[in-house]
């Protein structure tokens, strides 16, 4: 499990490497991200990604790669954000159509066309 600050420089160092093909360094995540964090703990954190696999030191003078690990997490996070946005915009759709169809059930109600229609309904049922 990753904290959201290493999740967010993950992120970075990810979308820095697919732009430059180069190992992202610490100096340079420091410089694009707008966490607010001294360099030490951005090697820290990178540290930590590199043991758990999502980063990897192509030799001990370079920057960061991101590894496929990386990728798959960053890719299921944005799927699972994708549908919650799909779920949460569903809800906000049906909360629309439920207070649209009270709106209606209402005005029913105050011009006793509801009534009306139950009384043509039994007329209907008779005949």
């Amino acid at each position: 499990m990753i904290s959201e600050r290493q999740e967010k420089l993950l992120n970075f160092l990810i979308k820095e490497y697919i732009e430059t093909a180069e190992p992202v360094s610490s100096l340079e995540l420091k410089k694009i991200t707008d966490i607010d964090v001294c360099g030490a703990t951005i090697r820290n954190d990178l540290q930590e990604l590199t043991k758990q696999g999502f980063i990897t030191q192509p030799h001990i003078s370079a920057g960061r790669i991101p590894t496929r690990k990386a990728y798959k997490y960053i890719a299921d996070k944005l799927e699972e954000d994708f549908i919650v946005r799909q779920i949460n915009e569903a809800r906000r759709e049906m909360r629309n159509q439920m207070q649209m169809m009270q709106e209606i059930m209402q005005t029913l109600e105050q011009d006793n066309i509801f009534k009306i229609l139950n009384i043509l309904d039994k007329w209907h049922k008779k005949i």
